[in-house]
């Protein structure tokens, strides 16, 4: 087998988002890297990508003609390692490899955060726990992001040969990174924003789990006390139009810059004073990582991506139950103290250290080598048994 790498999710998006460092990887390692995946975006560090037919819904018809496309693929490469993401891409690609297996593949999933998880919806359970755990079987490494999807994954005795835990997909903590005060104020005149202004950050796609409505129906109740909050939301998407509909029947419309799509997020999170996030479910979200790597306090909801990276009073606050006048509460906390802000912004930083890009590189390079060694190991063991001398 050539030392040929696949890495395989639902959309290539995920892989300029999150993956490059690793493909990086590979290739610095001499590995020709292939990508599968629905999209036609260009990535660098790729030999060769693959645009797939795959679908985010496990119900829709052409995640059949997606796996047969997958299966042809892998059986035509030969891959030492299939490194597979996101539910879809994780559930065909470890199917579709399930005979290269049997010939020296090995088969990496990583889960961004399991769909089923304390506080999850039945139907997730229903659906997504017994494919999750019966695609374990065809699993050589299950790696996981969280400490409670990690736990959950052992104790529910998924058959993975090896379960392994990194912190995330890795921040660059030199590029999200602070500015003194100087810069600050600079950076909001050009953006339109004053001095005084305390602004609120939070970036995420509208739709029912990251949950806006819950930062506009505490903004509301603020509103009063707090009369220069700005509540920055980046994102777009299909309740984008509902949120503004509620801020106007709020009376906080003018408190909300909806930013859409922005590629400068590096740029804007400096200059806030705190970043919030109000999503149901998560699994370690790298909105809330950066954040706290430009050292800003968090105020988030309780779910386990939020639990893993807020320590409750010490870098932000911890909002049980999506209570929208708990999390009102604690704005105005923030809010009347400068030294709580920069007490709590210092220890996000802190925290983030162990979850910076050069850390989880780390963490992943070691994942990575095992299989590698391993297959040395093999092809050495294979060469001393046909009788032949090293």
């Amino acid at each position: 087998m050539e030392n040929k790498v696949l890495f395989c999710a639902t959309v290539d998006f995920h892989f300029k988002a999150f993956h490059l460092p690793y493909m990086k990887w590979f290739k610095d390692q001499g590995w020709e890297v292939h990508v599968a995946a629905a999209g036609n975006m260009e990535l660098p560090y790729v030999d060769k990508k693959y645009e797939i037919t795959i679908q985010r819904s496990p119900l829709h018809l052409k995640n059949i003609k997606a796996y047969k496309e997958l299966k042809a693929i892998i059986d035509k490469n030969r891959y030492k390692i299939i490194h597979c993401h996101t539910p879809m891409g994780g559930a065909i690609a470890r199917l579709a490899a399930k005979n290269s297996r049997k010939h020296g593949t090995k088969v990496l999933y990583t889960a961004h955060g399991f769909h089923f998880c304390k506080g999850a919806p039945l139907i997730n359970w229903l659906l997504y726990y017994p494919i999750e755990k019966m695609l374990a079987n065809y699993t050589d490494c299950l790696i996981t992001i969280n400490q409670e999807d990690y736990n959950l994954a052992v104790h529910r005795q998924f058959k993975a040969a090896k379960i392994e835990q990194v912190h995330g997909v890795g921040v660059d903590t030199g590029y999200f990174k602070p500015v003194d005060v100087v810069q600050k104020n600079c950076l909001r005149i050009e953006m339109g924003y004053k001095q005084d202004d305390f602004l609120m950050f939070y970036a995420a796609e509208f739709n029912k789990n990251k949950n806006q409505q819950l930062l506009i129906q505490s903004l509301a109740l603020i509103k009063d006390n707090v009369p220069n909050a700005r509540l920055l939301l980046a994102g777009n998407g299909p309740l984008i139009n509902d949120c503004k509909r509620l801020a106007k029947q709020m009376g906080v419309f003018e408190m909300i810059d909806f930013l859409g799509y922005r590629n400068d997020i590096v740029k804007i999170l400096p200059i806030c004073d705190i970043a919030v996030g109000s999503s149901l479910r998560e699994g370690l979200p790298v909105n809330i990582m950066e954040a706290m790597a430009c050292g800003l306090p968090i105020i988030a909801s309780e779910n386990r991506g939020h639990l893993e990276l807020v320590e409750d009073s010490a870098n932000g606050y911890i909002i049980p139950n999506q209570d929208a006048q708990l999390f009102a509460l604690k704005i105005v906390e923030l809010n009347k103290s400068k030294a709580l802000l920069v007490k709590m912004g210092t220890e996000s930083k802190r925290k983030m250290n162990k979850y910076s890009i050069v850390q989880v590189e780390s963490e992943m390079s070691s994942i990575y080598r095992k299989y590698i060694l391993e297959e040395l190991d093999e092809t050495k063991s294979q060469y001393n048994n046909s009788g032949l001398q090293c």
